[in-house]
Formats: structure tokens, C-alpha cells, sequence
């Protein structure tokens, strides 16, 4: 089942400068249940697509579907919840609080609020920190926060905007094997923005390789990894392979320029 469609999207921004072609003729389905990647250098297009998704920018040409509405009626029907590259954490709310403030605009009653935070702390492996503020805490479990809080409505799709570029790679490993066991629990459907090869190959069903600006789509690669995945399994040949052909698009990509 198709959950995002879109077909000859492009988007133009207009500046001083004069205009920006962002994303050229990108067309790509996802399917409910997925978790799609999206690799390239910087500029290329991967954070606007994703704006796009959430209706946060309006491309100039083409369409796009999410559940088969226009982005901005799955906006408004609640259809995603979205992760910043920075956490993103009100200093002067504890966890919970932070995580309540999109069910307290919605008006989910009080009863509902606390019941959705103590379900997705657990979630996230954070049981027990509602009451710590956010400098309490250390980068990776904010992060965590960050994600409890795109989850706590319940939305089918979650976009996540490099959620782990900023930290060390210890602890990104970690929240990767984290991110794995969420997505199989939950079942959501996955759009994740990332500069790192082994981080795409070992998390993604499909990785999407886009080229400089204008941001177009070289490759996309179905993953044959199975879908549990120990950190060892970045050593295995399977996993190189996909990993060579992710290098090899982004090389294609630069050479097209």
C-alpha cells in the first residue's frame, strides 16, 4: 500500500540572488511500513524533500500524496509526527512537559496527556525521566525525547530530519539498534534524512540517493538485509555490497553535475 506518492515534484526557491532550483522531476513511492533513507551531499534537496512531505514547503511543480491526501490535509488530519535535527526541548518544561505541549494544542484531555506520555517514555527507553528537565539529560536520551514527542500522537508516518548527526558515534550506534527496535514495534512508516552510508544501509528497506543541486533522485536501492539486524551485520558482504552501491550513486550523482 502506497503511503507517499509524488510524481514530477520540483520546488524553486526565490531569493535576492535570484531563483533555486531545490528538487528537479523527483518521483518516488513509499510504502506503508517502510523505512526510506535519504543520502546525498549537503544541499541536495534531502531535508526540503521532507519539508515537503510535512507540508512545511510547497513545491512549485508536480504532486505529492500522503495517504492519499494533499500533504497539507495530512497535516491537519495529524498523519505525521516530524524530528529536527536539534532536539528541540523547551528548557524550562521536565520531559513530560515537553512531550505533552502537542496533546495540550490538540486538546487531548489531561487523563489522555498523561497515558501517551508514560506509553511512549517507555517507548523510548526513557521510563522514569518525565519529571527531569532537559539539561538533565544527556544529547542522545533528548533525542530520544524528541522522538517520544513526534510519537505521542500516534501518527502512521514519522519524519526525521538527521536526528544523529550531532552526535559522538557510540551513541549513535546505540540509537540506531534504538530506532530498529521502535520501527518493529511500531510499525510506522520511516523517512529518515542521514549524510552517513553505513547509518542508511543499516536502517533503511530503501535507500534514496539524490544528487547536488537540483536535488534529483540517482538511485534507489531495495535493501536485501533481513529485517533483524545485529550492529555486526555491517561487516558482512551483503551489507558492503548495498554500501558500494550507495557510494557508487553518490559519485554518479556528482559526475552528472
Amino acid at each position: 500500500m502506497s503511503v507517499i506518492e509524488a510524481r514530477d515534484l520540483s520546488l524553486v526557491f526565490q531569493t535576492n540572488d535570484g531563483p533555486v532550483q531545490a528538487l528537479s522531476n523527483v518521483n518516488l513511492t513509499i510504502g506503508k511500513g517502510e523505512f526510506v533513507s535519504f543520502i546525498g551531499p549537503s544541499g541536495c534537496g534531502k531535508t526540503t524533500f521532507l519539508r515537503v512531505m510535512a507540508a512545511l514547503e510547497t513545491p512549485t511543480s508536480g504532486s505529492i500524496t500522503v495517504n492519499g491526501m494533499t500533504a497539507d490535509e495530512a497535516r491537519r488530519k495529524r498523519a505525521y509526527g516530524y524530528v529536527f535535527q536539534a532536539a528541540g526541548l523547551y528548557p524550562w518544561r521536565t520531559i513530560a512537559g515537553n512531550i505533552k505541549l502537542p496533546l495540550e494544542i490538540m486538546g487531548y484531555s489531561k487523563a489522555d496527556q498523561e497515558e501517551r506520555v508514560e506509553r511512549v517514555l517507555k517507548l523510548v527507553d526513557l521510563d522514569g525521566f518525565g519529571r527531569k528537565f532537559p539539561w538533565q539529560l544527556s544529547g542522545g536520551m533528548q533525542q530520544r525525547a524528541s522522538i517520544a514527542r513526534a510519537l505521542a500522537f500516534d501518527a502512521d508516518i514519522l519524519l526525521m530530519d538527521e536526528p544523529f548527526g550531532a552526535l559522538d558515534e557510540i551513541v549513535r550506534d546505540h540509537l540506531n539498534e534504538q530506532l530498529l527496535d521502535l520501527w518493529a514495534r511500531t510499525e510506522k512508516t520511516i523517512g529518515f534524512v542521514t549524510h552517513s552510508i553505513p547509518e542508511a544501509v543499516y536502517l533503511s528497506t530503501k535507500i534514496v540517493v539524490m544528487s547536488p543541486r537540483p536535488g534529483r533522485i540517482t538511485d534507489v536501492i531495495e535493501s536485501t538485509l533481513p529485517r533483524e539486524r545485529p550492529l555486526d551485520i555491517r561487516d558482512t558482504p551483503e551489507f558492503l555490497e548495498i554500501a558500494h552501491r550507495v557510494r557508487e550513486g553518490l559519485r554518479a550523482g556528482h559526475a552528472d553535475v
